[in-house]
């Protein structure tokens, strides 16, 4: 179990009750939506301003041009918008200005992870190879399909985290065991990744993922553990994570990419 600080850090305002559960890429696997109660809930986003579209539209004209591939031609528009919709409603929770983005519509033999530095406007790293959960594909390589927010998942959780603190994680791998840095996630889109904290969903180092692959997770954006090492202290307390896919039920109701809107 976290230390109590971590669990209050969790809290990030209450807010109301969304259903949340599974969602599925149209036209791919189907499942039930299952309905559950966040245990990290959060502030309802704000309407969007326009500080958020000037400073989306800055962010496009100096990135869009050098992240390719893309799943989706929102792709890079949606997480730009949450980050900054987010930063405009909590300017004292985004401690830093640097941005994990993950395009989970892309295989897993693509590098498909970037971490940006939302201030200066550059690419700090990327593309990399980062995992997704194994409850979100059938095989060890592939475009995962489905998202889940649900404890026992081991799935993907999509949407827009804040960064707590960094500590020694240990993970197994093939019947080994193993060790790199982890660093904790808060989980911000009210009813697609609130569990996040609970379900102990990190970012970290793992051996099965190398520079141009990655196997699967429990559900964590895991990297290759040197790259781990490097970023994730810059990353922590206080940075941002946003996990996208071209998933329709989750970019209509995940309350930052409505307010980035």
């Amino acid at each position: 179990m976290y230390p109590e600080k971590y669990i209050r850090n969790a809290l990030v305002a209450a807010t109301a009750v969304l259903f949340v559960g599974t969602t599925v890429l149209p036209g791919r696997e189907t499942t039930d939506l299952i309905d559950s109660t966040s245990s990290d809930s959060v502030a309802t986003a704000p309407a969007a301003t326009g500080e958020v579209a000037t400073t989306t539209n800055a962010a496009l004209a100096a990135l869009s041009s050098v992240v390719r591939p893309l799943s989706h031609p929102q792709a890079l528009a949606t997480a730009f918008r949450s980050y900054f919709a987010f930063k405009v409603a909590h300017p004292d929770q985004v401690k830093k200005p640097y941005l994990y983005f993950v395009d989970y519509g892309l295989p897993s033999t693509t590098p498909r992870g970037y971490v940006f530095d939302m201030s200066s406007l550059k690419v700090v790293d990327g593309p990399f190879a980062v995992a997704h959960g194994r409850g979100s594909s059938t095989s060890k390589y592939g475009i995962p399909t489905r998202f889940s927010n649900r404890l026992g998942s081991a799935a993907t959780s999509l949407g827009l985290y804040l960064t707590s603190a960094t500590y020694a994680f240990r993970g197994v791998a093939s019947g080994h065991s193993y060790r790199s840095i982890g660093m904790r996630l808060l989980g911000v889109s009210s009813g697609f990744n609130d569990n996040a904290f609970a379900r102990k969903v990190v970012a970290h180092g793992a051996p099965y993922v190398t520079a141009d692959k990655a196997g699967r997770s429990e559900g964590c954006p895991a990297m290759e553990p040197s790259r781990a090492k490097r970023l994730l202290p810059e990353l922590s307390d206080g940075g941002m994570v946003f996990l996208f896919a071209p998933d329709q039920r989750w970019l209509e109701r995940d309350p930052w990419v409505a307010a980035g809107n």
